[in-house]
């Protein structure tokens, strides 16, 4: 009888706490994020165990660009579940835009954990795919001093043509534009667009043409090829 009490007492404070969260995502979710962190913030305090509100509010410290708070939020959460690639993901990333805000002499200790964290993300999910990608931007922005390196771009742009051919060809052809190798960064934007057709894929192109090869009448044609294929 008494566990039949506890029930009938508790479940409208259950149901009331699923409403608040599912309120609370689909805030998220439309980018009302100070709407929704008030809410996330009173579920926590409930549930202070809870994976899923403590990802939501490191989110939203990320996206507000409050580098600490949610450096702390992805930091619990990686301790809660050390087996869960993208917290590492997330906590480097995180990492590396503070690193853009602060002193370079700081900024420089900051540079292997950032790179740490981003290797253990691919090392818990070997098809990681963003990881890859933050460090072919990392080997690529930091200087050959502090262990940047083309080879290393190269390496796992590489390994994401084994994963996503679309992103292997679309990172090569980041790593060629920024060398202002224009022609080559060419070439494998349409392999890009050969397997992917998306229109990511036409604006990396288009945009290299407009930017940098300074072509705007060819921009002009891939972004109405795009427009003629998905018209049809």
């Amino acid at each position: 009888m008494k566990h039949i009490l506890l029930v009938f007492f508790l479940f409208p404070i259950l149901v009331f706490s699923q409403v608040n969260f599912e309120k609370a995502q689909q805030l998220f979710e439309e980018g009302k994020f100070e709407q929704a962190k008030p809410m996330f913030e009173v579920l926590l305090k409930k549930n202070p165990s809870n994976i899923k509100i403590m990802e939501c509010l490191g989110d939203i410290a990320g996206r507000s660009k409050a580098w600490d708070e949610a450096l702390l939020y992805y930091e619990k959460l990686k301790k809660a579940k050390p087996s869960e690639a993208n917290f590492y993901f997330k906590y480097g990333g995180v990492l590396g835009m503070k690193a853009l805000e602060v002193n370079k002499f700081k900024a420089l200790g900051m540079i292997d954990e950032v790179r740490t964290n981003f290797e253990k993300a691919i090392l818990l999910n070997p098809k990681h795919i963003e990881a890859r990608w933050a460090l072919i931007e990392l080997n690529l922005q930091l200087p050959g001093i502090l262990g940047g390196s083309e080879k290393k771009a190269i390496q796992y742009s590489n390994e994401l043509l084994q994963i996503s051919a679309v992103d292997g060809y679309l990172s090569r052809g980041h790593i060629e534009e920024y060398f202002k190798r224009y022609t080559t960064a060419e070439q494998q934007y349409k392999k890009a667009i050969a397997v992917g057709n998306s229109k990511k894929t036409y604006q990396k192109l288009a945009n290299l043409y407009a930017n940098k090869m300074k072509s705007p009448d060819k921009a002009q044609a891939v972004l109405e090829e795009f427009k003629k294929k998905n018209d049809n």
